[in-house]
């Protein structure tokens, strides 16, 4: 990842531009709306998305949630063990050391940038770039080959060439070999670029992310404008989310949006490191806005311990506990978040997503961006008429009184998730 210079590099592109902008989620509902009446939030199909990728025929099961780590190597068994208890089921990117047999004998999916030696069916995808949007730009002038650091980029130097970089690159991968096209985007798209331009680079790809650090990168709020109200949140990393989402559907054509939630200290210049909550905070949100995976940025740049292997190393002990028990949640609802949500606002001040499963309802629910955390009510749909509502992984209940339900929402970061049963 491109981080210290694809910041530089985003600074002199984006000078002086007013940043900031709001994505627009969806309307209020009125007071009376029936569950069986609400609409079907825009998405890309789910796990059936998968079945045009014969090597991801894996994926098309309802069960099956992708839970990622950004560029690790694999080069022992013990690797894989310590990846796999915290939840991790997919490499996005490996080193060119790792050994893919290893990924999988252990039922483990890789997507690299590379053809790796002895690569098979745990390749189910590959990855073009990263953050190409910083550093190519929105072009289609021709490419030198070079990535940052390694000189002039395209031709001629001041032009822009993006595009091109995504185009070249699915090029040289093998052709109709059953396996999807993924790239991770950078801020460059969410704040700088221009819709039609920024939608652009999705045309390339069959799967995305987009990594902004909203928790540990110390200068974001000022290089975007962003308002320190509404900057350091859990709810920004759905602010994202909402982004790429608004992106991708301009052409009419979806597909799966994942999540990119830094574990540690992702920069350099900055020694602020996410806190447990917070990154639990960042990655449930980002699944109430729609995100289709997770994958978690498992680099230390910056403060105490530097390392590329946050979750196996000594460092990692504090967040560690956290991974694994978002991403076992994760797991076990996979069949819940693998639906369709249904279109429903519980309260103007909130983020909430709505699922219908086997005959109960799943709310999620936290602090929308810039609201004051504390009692919340959320107001039901009509015909939703649960007498309580189980709050999962807390070992408590709450009561539904005039199909409302109130609960405590203690810090921007804290979630819950309920289930009624009518």
């Amino acid at each position: 990842m491109w981080s210290a210079l694809t910041l530089a590099i985003a600074v002199a592109v984006v000078g002086g531009l007013l940043a900031y902008r709001e994505v627009p989620g969806p309307p209020p509902q009125p007071a009376a709306v029936s569950v069986r009446d609400l609409p079907r939030v825009p998405w890309e199909g789910g796990p059936e998305y998968y079945r045009q990728f014969p090597k991801m025929a894996a994926w098309t099961d309802p069960r099956f949630f992708p839970i990622g780590v950004w560029y690790e190597a694999v080069t022992s068994q013990r690797d894989v063990d310590l990846d796999k208890a915290a939840g991790i089921n997919t490499y996005f990117e490996l080193t060119q050391s790792s050994d893919l047999s290893l990924v999988r004998a252990n039922g483990m999916y890789a997507i690299p940038s590379t053809q790796l030696p002895g690569y098979g069916d745990e390749t189910v995808g590959w990855l073009l770039t990263d953050e190409v949007d910083l550093w190519g730009h929105e072009g289609d002038a021709p490419w030198t080959g070079k990535y940052p650091g390694e000189g002039e980029i395209c031709v001629p130097e001041s032009a822009l060439c993006g595009y091109t970089v995504l185009q070249t690159l699915r090029d040289r991968l093998p052709q109709h070999d059953g396996r999807a096209r993924y790239a991770n985007f950078g801020y460059g798209m969410e704040f700088f670029i221009k819709d039609q331009l920024a939608a652009r680079f999705l045309d390339y790809t069959d799967t995305a992310s987009m990594d902004t650090y909203w928790y540990t990168d110390d200068g974001i709020c000022e290089l975007t404008k962003t308002p320190a109200n509404v900057c350091h949140l859990s709810a920004s990393y759905g602010f994202t989310i909402d982004r790429m989402r608004q992106l991708d559907g301009m052409d009419g054509k979806r597909q799966p949006v994942y999540a990119f939630v830094e574990d540690g200290a992702p920069f350099e210049k900055y020694r602020t490191t996410i806190t447990p909550e917070q990154l639990s905070g960042a990655v449930v949100n980002s699944l109430i806005h729609g995100a289709r995976g997770v994958i978690y940025f498992n680099h230390n740049f910056g403060g105490d311990c530097r390392t590329q292997h946050v979750l196996r190393d000594g460092c990692g002990a504090a967040i560690r506990p956290a991974v694994t028990e978002v991403n076992r949640r994760i797991t076990e609802l996979a069949p819940v978040l693998n639906t369709q949500s249904l279109e429903y606002s519980f309260a103007p001040d909130m983020d909430t997503m709505l699922k219908e499963y086997q005959g109960s309802y799943y709310v999620f629910a936290m602090i929308g961006r810039g609201a004051a955390p504390g009692k919340k009510t959320l107001t039901l749909p009509t015909g939703l008429s649960a007498a309580k509502a189980e709050v999962l992984y807390e070992n408590r209940q709450v009561p539904v009184e005039g199909g409302k339900l109130t609960d405590d929402f203690g810090t921007e970061a804290s979630y819950h998730i309920y289930r009624l049963t009518p």
